[in-house]
């Protein structure tokens, strides 16, 4: 049964809709298109299949929440876009031509609904010859660059950002500029970041001596760099704000299944589908907690169900490879022969609970690998009796299953995806994640909020009489229960969240998922914000240890506010103590006004009007701000009050990111419209987001000819959509109260 959130998540994303923006089908009318689209591909291989018959099957899995596909799919199977792709690999080859035809096919893509990943590993260093123009190379950052810029253009089918994957190999001349380029966190936003790491560099680090990087160009070897202070960057900028990721390209490409084809060079935006360029791969996940029988007052996991339930889903997702409407036929082409799906799971952490296990033991790590492997060997046995219907993927020939025997429909068939506004629907935890919280406040219409609070949780509160609205308050509050004595211990032991676990835990269960997993596996490591980067770097090399393919982490907070050292950097790289003013420990009086500024104006749409908002500057940086309301009215001596105090505090030194800090995420109950497309949640909210866009316009030196109206500004602490804060989880930023999700 749909909870409300999953009704709304579907509504608001899912439907089809009108001109108005009212839903024209129910949830029921959807998973009938998306089944009826899906089982209409049993016609190419048997005339006389019975279509209704799998139309059914593939109803009841979505209708009963046993199995979703992935978002793409359930928004445009049966519709005439007809994309259903998560994910996509483009390479980027070094020519301004290929470049740009990169771009292009991504744009495509993004519009379509899909991810996309890049690895920009081939393209010349930065300050390279080019010798067909006689200048030089501007690097692969430059380019990532136009990339995100082209990326924030376009929504993907109208409902979402484009998400990015960029990946630049340890051996790359500009690693060590690429390791930081999302130091400042306004920029490159919809890109996740990943270095991509080969054995030869590990064993550097851990024989503590230099490798060699190679010119992509000419592949000589151009330099030479210390291999644990590279390391020790890619800790500290990880620790720093989550990002770069790691991928173990070597350790990818091991089990690269038809090697012949090329070698892997990049993933999806989330790591967890590592792609050929141009190749796409379809995901969906199947509900544990939907596998769960209840027998004498106990849950027992149903693995008939689950058997069942994976035989339907791989033969779900290789019906979608046949009547997918490809953006590109290179991607067709690439996709077709090797018919790649991405069979996963979601509720893990919600059978642990109901199982009674803790996330963090050893019972809840084999666990893991049972069914991980049930799971792989199950949908690798399906996909071999669809081989024997349909035939064999066209590349098997040139195979590793062709040299071990194994007959196969697909050359890979697991993955674990984070899941995302999937999970949602379904009512299910994200993944293979712990749960984030077990409580917490969604905001409904009219600005009320609704107390959410974690279904079994709440029965075994009400079961054992602890339940009451002040605990579930206090507990959304905390966001755990570990310190609450007033809750049993055994309770506190089984419902643990993503933070009560350590780091070692979160990677030693990815590790449990990767050990069955053909493809690779998404899962963010928490750490709590008083970790120190020697955490960082023990579970990078325990995931190096353990087999990963790649790891994400994040430290709480450590994107709410730009990271700065104030003073002097002494030769150790710690920031020295400031003088007393300088730390705002002393009184601070602001600069006199200049006399000659420069600036821009913005005009922006509000509840009660136009909100004209100038933003100005000299050679010392932004100084002042201006606000001017439309002829409707509203509250202009407010936004006057505000205009003056920001510019008296930008005057006064202080930092442009702390102030708006401040001022994002203000809400206004005139300015929060029932219908329309509301850009900004108040005036103090408009000032923000253009004093943001303004700033990032300083540190990439652009001049301010031309700005969009309404332009979009990034807070990866809050949702922008509701305000409720995002969750980190595997690479993307997920609101769990309204469905919103960005990855980048």
């Amino acid at each position: 049964m749909l909870s409300q959130n999953a009704i709304t998540v579907l509504e608001r994303r899912y439907l089809k809709k009108d001109a108005e923006g009212r839903p024209t089908e129910s949830p029921e009318d959807l998973f009938k298109r998306v089944a009826q689209a899906i089982a209409e591909a049993d016609k190419e291989y048997d005339v006389d299949a019975d279509i209704k018959a799998t139309q059914d099957i593939f109803y009841d899995m979505m209708y009963h929440l046993k199995f979703m596909p992935n978002s793409p799919t359930l928004m445009n199977a049966g519709r005439p876009l007809g994309q259903l792709s998560a994910c996509f690999v483009l390479p980027v080859a070094d020519s301004m031509e290929d470049i740009f035809d990169a771009l292009k096919n991504a744009a495509l893509i993004h519009k379509s609904g899909g991810g996309t990943g890049f690895s920009f590993s081939r393209l010349r260093p930065a300050g390279a010859a080019v010798n067909s123009t006689g200048g030089v190379a501007s690097g692969p950052i430059s380019f990532m660059k136009v990339f995100n810029a082209a990326t924030e253009a376009v929504k993907q089918g109208g409902t979402r950002r484009g998400a990015n994957m960029g990946i630049l190999r340890i051996d790359h001349p500009d690693i060590m500029e690429f390791i930081q380029c999302k130091k400042n966190t306004a920029e490159i936003t919809n890109f996740n970041i990943s270095v991509g790491i080969t054995e030869e560099f590990m064993k550097a680090v851990h024989e503590k001596r230099e490798y060699s990087l190679i010119d992509p160009h000419d592949k000589r070897e151009c330099g030479k760099l210390y291999a644990p202070d590279v390391f020790d960057l890619i800790v500290k900028m990880a620790w720093t704000n989550g990002e770069p990721g790691i991928v173990f390209l070597d350790r990818i490409n091991r089990d690269n299944p038809v090697p012949s084809l090329g070698e892997v060079e990049s993933t999806n935006p989330c790591g967890e589908q590592p792609l050929l360029p141009f190749e796409s791969c379809n995901l969906g996940s199947i509900n544990l907690d939907a596998m769960l029988v209840c027998k004498d007052g106990a849950y027992e996991f149903d693995y008939t169900e689950f058997e069942k339930t994976i035989r339907n889903a791989v033969h779900f997702l290789d019906n979608v490879i046949t009547v997918n409407n490809y953006p590109l036929k290179e991607i067709r082409d690439m996709t077709l022969s090797t018919r790649k799906i991405g069979l996963g799971l979601m509720g893990f952490a919600d059978i642990l609970y109901k199982l009674r296990i803790p996330y963090n033991s050893e019972e809840a790590i084999l666990l893991a690998e049972k069914i991980m492997k049930f799971l792989r060997e199950t949908a690798r046995d399906a996909s071999n009796e669809l081989a024997k219907e349909r035939g064999t993927f066209p590349t098997y020939s040139e195979s590793v299953f062709k040299s071990k025997g194994m007959v196969q429909r697909n050359a890979t068939v697991t993955t674990i995806a984070p899941t995302g506004t999937i999970s949602i629907i379904c009512g299910a935890s994200s993944g293979i994640e712990p749960v984030f919280g077990l409580s917490y406040i969604r905001n409904v219409m009219d600005n009320d909020e609704l107390l959410e609070i974690h279904p079994y949780f709440e029965e075994v509160m009400k079961e054992r009489g602890l339940y009451s609205k002040e605990l579930m308050s206090k507990i959304a509050q905390e966001g755990t229960i570990a310190h609450l004595e007033e809750i049993p211990k055994d309770i506190r032991d089984i419902f643990v969240t993503a933070h009560d676990i350590t780091p070692e835990y979160h990677i030693r269960m990815q590790a449990a998922f990767q050990k069955y997993t053909d493809n690779a596996v998404s899962k963010t490591v928490n750490f709590p914000r008083e970790a120190t980067q020697e955490d960082v770097r023990m579970v990078y090399e325990l995931a190096y240890e353990l087999g990963l393919k790649g790891v994400t982490i994040y430290r709480d907070g450590s994107r709410d506010a730009q990271v700065l050292n104030i003073g002097k950097v002494n030769k150790a790289g710690e920031a020295e103590p400031a003088a007393d003013a300088e730390r705002g420990l002393g009184r601070v009086a602001p600069r006199m006004r200049p006399e000659v500024t420069q600036g821009i104006t913005q005009k922006v749409k509000i509840g009660c009007g136009n909100l004209y908002i100038t933003v100005n500057y000299d050679e010392n940086g932004i100084c002042e701000v201006f606000t001017n309301l439309g002829r409707a009215g509203g509250c202009p001596s407010q936004s006057e009050a505000t205009s003056r105090l920001i510019s008296t505090a930008l005057r006064s030194g202080m930092d442009v990111e702390s102030i708006v800090e401040q001022l994002r995420g203000i809400r206004c109950h005139s300015t929060l419209r029932k219908g329309g497309d509301v850009k900004v949640l108040s005036c103090p909210d408009a000032i923000g987001r253009v004093l943001q866009t303004v700033a990032q316009m300083q540190s990439e030196k652009i001049a301010p000819l031309v700005m969009q109206e309404e332009q979009e500004v990034h807070d990866d602490s809050k949702c922008p959509e509701c305000g409720k804060p995002l969750a980190f989880e595997g690479g993307c930023n997920i609101c769990r109260s309204c469905g919103y999700s960005k990855c980048g």
